[in-house]
């Protein structure tokens, strides 16, 4: 439909042209009268208010285009012509003045009136969605009374955003709208995760190919219906085809029932029926979400329709065939009803009709219709007083109110901002579309055929990305599927089943991203939340926990004394320190005995305070960690061990000493003494306390904290440093026992009066076996573990230094002093 403005007629002029028995019968849709009677509101409303144009009336024709591109360009072509005279780009007179053109309802039919007006810059309100990626869109006479369809799209996305609804259907009426629409939700949507199900376009209805229409509303039932996404995005110009859709089980003509649907509607779409769809059920599209073009309560427009002489108004071209649809029955004419058809009474009441086929409240785009014309009005306004703020510098020629252009009206256009009667401020952008955002409404259907719309979200384009949609899930009302969903529960719409926590997405060969299978995290590895893309660590302080679905706090780590196993090497390291300081305190009570003095007693003491200083070393490794044990605990442990290995060499070299001096002429009475035996503990020794100097000088080791060898702990632990100046350390270690060995292993044949070297060859053979062993063993451990290691380490080569040399005399002074006499000594050497 179109509407011409004309200034002034001598009365309104509402007739339809051409008449519609020129072209056959036609179906009704009956809720756009509503639109006609919007547009007169409007002009009635203006034309009384003195102040919007004081001695100047609007009027208008309207023209219907009945959905043919050859009606809807004769109808433009009149409005260029003389009133009731066809003869395109001619006009005498002034009383049918047109200044602006308010079409249509559907986006074709504008781009169609677009060809024409666009030639002669008349302006033109589109009241009805128009794409934007077209010529005949971008025209500059076309100001659009629906806000940018661009934002329309974010909206559609955000919302299946905000529900994660990633796996839907799209149905799109047949042509050219309706496929720029699917390539734009191909390009756009995925990007964002969006998968669709299914992509079905609706075929156009017609009598003649009823058969065929069905056949083909079967196929995509079928494809719908038997699909799992829950939600589906319908776009088409009005829902006849989805409701013939919906209708085939009522029909028979499938055995699949409707699974129930969240169908999500564009702004053109409007819950309508043609009178054969009376009686069709509409419980299906209960639910259903709908971005429609924000409107409010006209004051005074329901007063107007329900006070309204309908019957009266001879020029109402469309009221006969509005009521006839409408209450099915005809009205009054000179010549009659028809045989078989009811006669109106006049009693019938336009708030009695279902919303299917009329609704009292001004719907969206009766709305922008009653603001197009304000728009006009206002526009026209604005041209009036800068004419006579400029009549002494104003060519009259070139603008004249008694006979304005409609070109003249764009200037005047192009900044318009004015509030309606319903509080919205109208105003265009710099592309001429309205200044304006979308509701989101819920549609509620009931039994009885009727509807009610609840406004439950705004989508506001001029906002930021974070409130570009405001949505109140609490207050929607899902279908009947759903109705087991509650507030903290909404409708799913999935390829598959949500990957639960613990399990990560894998993508299926030859299927949409969208469609996938779960596999658990793999070891170290968490996912937090439903389905996510990958698994991942978590931080090197905490670890996954046996469901893989979150991250434990990791324990410390460390040979502790509260650890069993810390205390018992403890215990066992002050066991043998005690028996140390017994064996000490035995030599130092019997020391002027033969058995003590025949060996050295100063290298014994000597040794024996260097096992004792050994054991208690051990100590040094238990407990947390510090800067200060980390430095000393090797170092100090390798000195002293050190030592004792010296006073052990120092030993064995003195006895073969000793024993070669006696042969005749032997020189070696010179070396034999405790000045040697004591420098070769002091140089042995000072050659270990250079190589932990230089340790520490260069590399020392450090306190740190090993988040990675363990899953569950952190290891509190003594970072050698310089693995090279560890591994010097026991490996000089190692020098001095394989040199006492060989020694004493010579020297083991000896007279039994010097029968010492046997069991110093037996200790270092202990010592060699305990030190070879830890070296693979301290590899291979983590942890409190590799202290536990060196801790038995220490404490069995010390214990078995001071088991292999001292027991046996301790035996002889405690449990055999008769042995420990010279004449023992002496008789044993004979």
């Amino acid at each position: 439909m179109t509407s011409q403005f004309i200034l002034p007629p001598a009365e309104n002029d509402f007739s339809q042209h051409p008449r519609q028995s020129e072209i056959g019968e036609n179906l009704v849709l009956t809720k756009n009268y509503q639109h006609i009677l919007a547009l007169l509101y409007a002009v009635e409303e203006i034309n009384s208010n003195h102040q919007i144009l004081p001695n100047i009336t609007l009027g208008f024709n309207i023209y219907d285009s009945y959905y043919n591109e050859w009606w809807t360009y004769r109808g433009t072509l009149e409005l260029l012509s003389t009133h009731n005279i066809f003869v395109p780009n001619f006009k005498c007179g002034t009383q049918n003045n047109l200044i602006s053109v308010i079409g249509a309802l559907y986006s074709e039919t504008s781009l169609n009136i677009a060809d024409i007006l666009g030639l002669f810059k008349v302006p033109q309100f589109t009241y009805g969605s128009i794409p934007r990626k077209s010529d005949k869109a971008e025209s500059v006479s076309i100001y659009k009374m629906v806000p940018n369809e661009a934002y329309e799209y974010a909206g559609i996305l955000q919302l299946l955003l905000h529900f994660r609804w990633v796996w839907v259907g799209v149905l799109t009426a047949d042509g050219d709208i309706g496929e720029r629409f699917v390539q734009t939700l191909l390009a756009v949507f995925p990007l964002s995760g969006i998968c669709f199900a299914f992509l079905e376009r609706l075929k156009t209805f017609y009598l003649g190919n009823l058969f065929d229409f069905i056949n083909l509303l079967e196929s995509t039932y079928s494809v719908v219906m038997e699909s799992n996404a829950n939600v589906v995005i319908v776009h088409e110009e009005h829902m006849i085809h989805l409701r013939w859709l919906l209708y085939l089980p009522t029909m028979g003509m499938v055995t699949l029932e409707p699974q129930g649907k969240v169908w999500i509607m564009t702004v053109q779409m409007m819950l309508t029926s043609f009178i054969y769809q009376r009686s069709w059920d509409i419980q299906d599209i209960h639910g259903a979400l709908s971005f429609s073009v924000h409107s409010n309560e006209v004051p005074g427009f329901q007063d107007f329709i329900q006070t309204r002489k309908h019957f009266q108004i001879k020029e109402d071209g469309f009221i006969r065939d509005f009521w006839k649809e409408a209450f099915s029955c005809m009205l009054p004419t000179q010549f009659g009803s028809k045989e078989g058809e009811r006669t109106c009474s006049g009693a019938e009441k336009l708030e009695s009709l279902s919303k299917l086929f009329f609704e009292m409240d001004m719907i969206g785009q009766s709305y922008n219709i009653y603001n197009a014309v304000y728009a006009v009005a206002h526009a026209f306004h604005a041209m009036q007083s800068w004419q006579h703020k400029h009549r002494d510098n104003v060519d009259r020629r070139i603008l004249n109110l008694q006979n304005p252009q409609p070109w003249q009206m764009h200037y005047f256009l192009r900044d318009l901002s004015f509030n309606n009667s319903a509080g919205d401020k109208i105003s265009f952008d710099e592309d001429r579309e309205l200044v304006e955002g979308f509701d989101i409404v819920n549609l509620l259907t009931f039994s009885n055929q009727s509807f009610h719309k609840v406004k439950v979200g705004r989508l506001d384009p001029h906002a930021s990305e974070v409130n570009l949609l405001t949505i109140h899930d609490q207050s929607i009302s899902w279908h009947s599927r759903f109705k087991e969903v509650g507030p903290e529960k909404l409708p799913s719409s999935l390829c598959m089943e949500s990957c639960q926590s613990g399990y990560s997405k894998r993508r299926q060969e030859g299927k949409p991203f969208c469609c996938y299978s779960c596999i658990p995290c793999t070891r170290g590895k968490i996912a937090n939340q439903k389905d996510m893309d990958e698994c991942f660590k978590c931080p090197g302080d905490q670890y996954p926990n046996p469901d893989k679905d979150s991250c434990i706090p990791k324990d410390f780590s460390f040979l502790s004394y509260e650890d069993p196993l810390g205390i018992s090497l403890a215990i066992l390291a002050l066991i043998f320190s005690w028996l140390t300081i017994l064996i000490f305190g035995i030599f130092m009570r019997n020391h002027n005995t033969p058995i003590v003095r025949a060996n050295n007693h100063n290298l014994t003491y000597g040794l024996l305070l260097s096992l004792l200083l050994c054991f208690l070393c051990a100590l040094l490794f238990i407990g947390q960690p510090g800067r200060v044990t980390c430095l000393i605990r090797q170092t100090a442990f390798g000195i002293i061990f050190s030592i004792s290995l010296s006073c052990v060499l120092a030993k064995t070299v003195t006895v073969v000493l000793a024993f070669m001096s006696l042969k005749p002429g032997s020189r070696m009475k010179k070396l034999v003494g405790k000045a040697f035996a004591n420098y070769i503990v002091l140089s042995c020794s000072l050659i270990q306390v250079a190589i932990c100097g230089f340790w520490l000088g260069v590399s020392p080791p450090f306190p740190e904290a090993d988040v990675h060898s363990m899953t569950e702990e952190i290891i509190l632990q003594c970072n050698e440093g310089s693995s090279t100046m560890f591994y010097s350390v026991l490996g000089y270690m190692g020098f001095l026992a394989c040199v006492s060995f060989m020694v004493a292993f010579l020297a083991r044949k000896l007279p039994d009066s010097f029968n010492e070297a046997k069991f110093i060859t037996f200790s270092m053979l202990v010592f060699c076996m305990v030190w070879l062993s830890f070296v693979p063993t301290y590899l291979s451990t983590k942890g409190k573990y590799m202290a536990a290691v060196e801790i038995f380490s220490i404490l069995a080569s010390t214990a078995g230094l001071l088991g292999c040399i001292f027991a046996p005399k301790c035996y002889i002074i405690v449990f055999r002093p008769e042995l420990n006499k010279r004449e023992q000594i002496v008789r044993r050497k004979n």
